[in-house]
């Protein structure tokens, strides 16, 4: 064997070392998580792709064939790829939408709070139905920042619910109360944002 091929050689065992170890340490990990039950994720932060990251869940739980509840607020008043995709190919999954769009463009907050209220009675519905195995609350933790809703009624509704349910929670915040209760937090960040350099919102891509 020349120089060559024993360094290759080398090479190629530390690389089976290093990837023994690996699976060994994953192995630890899955074999660790037996417990069998629905998780509340929190998607938060500045960043873009909370509310596209909750609808890749959406999707995810479609190909196993489970039912979907969504309920957003703040949006719903400029149309989204999500919604078209649902209303259109998915009429099955219950879509409700808060429908005032930003809170900072209604200016109205009596108006806004009657709307986080009731669309909130629509999501407590749906955090009591066992048949829902996720249930998307999209851009909820606006509705705790600006104080719309009680963060202990949220709170009650979301450890009271059925324990096979999953449910993600997008929107910058939420507060410290929330993010002890959730089983996972992401807080996604921006690095860079084409909308800041100047360039529209993308069909397709952002909206």
């Amino acid at each position: 064997m020349d120089e060559k091929q024993s360094q290759q050689a080398s090479d190629e065992e530390r690389h089976k070392r290093k990837m023994a170890k690996q699976k060994a340490n994953v192995d630890h990990g899955i074999n660790a998580a037996q417990e069998e039950r629905g998780v509340l994720i929190l998607l938060t932060g500045d960043g873009k792709g909370k509310s596209s990251s909750a609808f890749g869940m959406v999707m995810r739980s479609l190909g196993y064939g489970y039912k979907v509840g969504i309920v957003q607020f703040i949006k719903g008043v400029q149309l989204s790829g999500e919604e078209i995709f649902i209303r259109e190919q998915h009429p099955e999954i219950e879509l409700y939408q808060m429908g005032t769009g930003f809170t900072w463009d209604t200016q109205d907050k009596a108006g806004d709070i009657a709307a986080a209220e009731t669309t909130w009675a629509v999501a407590e519905r749906m955090l009591a139905d066992a048949s829902l195995h996720l249930v998307v609350l999209d851009e909820l933790t606006y509705m705790l920042g600006f104080k719309y809703l009680d963060e202990n009624r949220v709170l009650e509704a979301l450890c009271h619910r059925p324990p096979e349910q999953s449910v993600v929670i997008t929107g910058r915040g939420g507060g410290s109360a929330l993010q002890a209760l959730a089983d996972t937090v992401a807080e996604i960040k921006d690095v860079k944002h084409a909308y800041k350099n100047g360039i529209k919102a993308r069909p397709g891509v952002d909206v």
